[in-house]
């Protein structure tokens, strides 16, 4: 997967990394920032996405697209596809830019609106990244737990640096006896939920 990545891919996380690097430093409105995962977060989610069983692969809050590259590397590996929601009609657009200069449009689904509208009528979720607006952690975390296949991941970003605001969710998450639920520091840090 990362030996090597295609220069379309390359190009791109860099444009999308330096552009973030910037927002952070220059006052960009929270709203209007990529607010996107490192690249170690990346290379976690990829190495995960890569180890799913069979199923569907989500992603929950696609910002400029840059996780969903990553994810997308296994998928294509695999020969599967995944599928990224986002609710911000600019970064949707955004995103598509970014999975056609890539190269990538055939591996990644974006599906622009309200995941939680969508959520009930899926089944057989392999793998699910959560980097959303952090108030609908909980509600996501119930409509997919069920829905996640024997041995399918739930990977929840901003565990460790919005801790107090997911304690809630976190909290079930690591009492819940349907997954087995750690928190890994790497990042952002990221709540990984493996379904029993």
């Amino acid at each position: 997967m990362f030996h090597p990545i295609r220069q379309p891919i390359q190009d791109r996380m860099k444009y999308l990394e330096e552009k973030d690097t910037k927002d952070r430093e220059d006052g960009t409105p929270r709203m209007q920032r990529l607010r996107q995962i490192p690249p170690e977060t990346g290379k976690f989610l990829s190495l995960m996405a890569a180890n799913a069983p069979e199923g569907v692969v989500l992603e929950i809050g696609t910002s400029a697209g840059y996780s969903s590259l990553w994810i997308a590397l296994a998928c294509e590996m695999q020969g599967r596809k995944m599928q990224t929601y986002e609710i911000l009609p600019d970064k949707a657009q955004f995103a598509r830019e970014t999975f056609q200069l890539a190269e990538m449009d055939k591996t990644i689904q974006l599906i622009e609106g309200d995941v939680l509208d969508f959520l009930p009528s899926f089944e057989n979720i392999a793998f699910c990244f959560l980097d959303a607006e952090k108030e609908v952690y909980g509600a996501c975390y119930e409509a997919i737990v069920p829905k996640l296949v024997p041995g399918g991941f739930l990977i929840a970003d901003n565990a460790i640096n919005h801790q107090a605001t997911l304690q809630p969710m976190l909290d079930r998450a690591l009492a819940d006896e349907r997954v087995d639920a750690m928190i890994v520091p790497i990042g952002k840090g990221e709540l990984v939920c493996r379904k029993i």
